[in-house]
């Protein structure tokens, strides 16, 4: 047993005086370094939004009476100018017909005095009758003219309200609740609407952003149309997670900032042809974000120090030094992109950084052939070879 440990020493020495190459000197220790290479990243922001139709619309009577026929459901889809409710016509359809009757005599009254006034000018050219009585008689034209033209006016709005009895959508849109039914009487008075139509062919996000994303996007600067022309199309993240199908535009942009929030509130526009969306739902607005000539670094291989991030640059000597990066705010958070601080082409140490130095010599190697190394390592220890176990 005595012996065994001996050699079992002696082999441990050799491995040891072996792995100090060119006369004892130890190896700088290998470490898988990158190139850094400029590329354009597509990143995103995303804002809490809510959901509204482009206009809902509140439908009360215009007369009075009791609701004959319901010719919608709630829900239903509506086109503009669709029969929703018939309030009951009877007192409305004899409205017009005796305003019709009124036209109709006033006509006649007006036919008369047209020709009595005629012949009242004849006979005054004559002398038969006096300048009174002609004027008398032209007053009592023009009262025949007022007459019919308030039996006309009467007869408007008695057709008028009759129309009224049939309540029409102002839009095309959903049907709301419907609190009122067959029976039930109604006016132009009531507190509750009938319903509610929502036009949910077009429907807003409205959202906030902070004043310096705000800036970032607009810096170039211009007039306010140009600043919306410049905004992306932009896409709409449903509450399940799934994006919506339709891309959206901005619309409009709040010309105050919240004070309290430092804050600026935006409206969105997105078609909704399927009537996927609805009002007062929620969502993400997603804004692309589009960055041209980055270097994207693995988060790994950073070390941060008082917020600042820094990589370890290898040198034309195989020395490393720490250097500072400056990194774009966003990431997708297994990179960062290095907006200043590298350069194309630069050497940077990928792994094990945390346990590097300033000014430290290493050996670099690529990744793949790091990955090599590891492999054949634990190949060789599935193998019981004693030398790589113990490198």
């Amino acid at each position: 047993m005595k012996s065994r440990l001996v050699l079992l020493a002696c082999c441990l020495a050799l491995l040891s005086s072996c792995g100090n190459g060119n006369n004892g000197e130890a190896k700088a220790p290998e470490y898988a370094v990158i190139a850094a290479q400029t590329t354009t990243a597509n990143l995103t922001n995303s804002y809490p939004a809510t959901i509204k139709g482009k206009q809902d619309v509140e439908i009360r009577p215009m007369v009075s009476g009791f609701i004959t026929k319901l010719h919608v459901d709630e829900g239903s889809i509506v086109k503009k100018g669709q029969v929703l409710f018939t309030i009951d016509q009877v007192q409305y359809r004899a409205a017009v017909e005796t305003a019709k009757a009124s036209v109709a005599t006033a006509k006649a009254a007006l036919q008369t005095q047209e020709l009595t006034t005629q012949n009242n000018r004849e006979l005054n050219k004559r002398g038969i009758v006096s300048d009174y009585q002609l004027s008398t008689s032209e007053n009592q034209l023009a009262q025949a003219k007022a007459a019919l033209a308030q039996a006309e006016a009467a007869l408007v709005n008695a057709e008028r309200n009759l129309q009224y009895t049939e309540v029409t959508s102002p839009s095309d849109g959903i049907v709301g609740e419907v609190p009122y039914r067959i029976g039930s009487l109604v006016s132009a008075s009531m507190a509750t609407p009938l319903t509610t139509v929502a036009d949910n062919s077009e429907m807003f996000a409205y959202f906030s952003m902070t004043e310096r994303q705000l800036l970032q996007m607009i810096r170039e600067g211009g007039s306010y149309k140009e600043i919306l022309a410049k905004m992306p199309k932009i896409r709409l993240q449903l509450i399940d997670g799934t994006l919506y199908a339709d891309s959206g535009r901005v619309e409009t942009i709040s010309g105050v900032i919240d004070p309290t929030t430092g804050s600026v509130s935006m409206r969105a526009l997105f078609p909704n042809a399927h009537n996927v969306l609805r009002s007062n739902s929620t969502g993400n607005v997603i804004f692309p974000n589009v960055l041209t000539d980055v270097i994207l670094v693995p988060q790994s291989a950073t070390t941060e120090i008082q917020d600042k991030k820094f990589v370890f640059v290898v040198q034309a000597d195989n020395t490393v030094k720490n250097t500072e990066i400056q990194v774009y705010t966003l990431n997708d958070g297994q990179n960062y992109y290095v907006t200043g601080g590298l350069k194309a082409g630069d050497k940077i140490v990928m792994e094990g950084v945390q346990s590097l130095k300033d000014g430290q010599a290493i050996t670099p190697i690529t990744p793949a052939e790091k990955e090599a190394a590891y492999k054949k390592a634990l190949e060789d220890q599935r193998s019981g070879n004693i030398q790589t176990a113990l490198q």
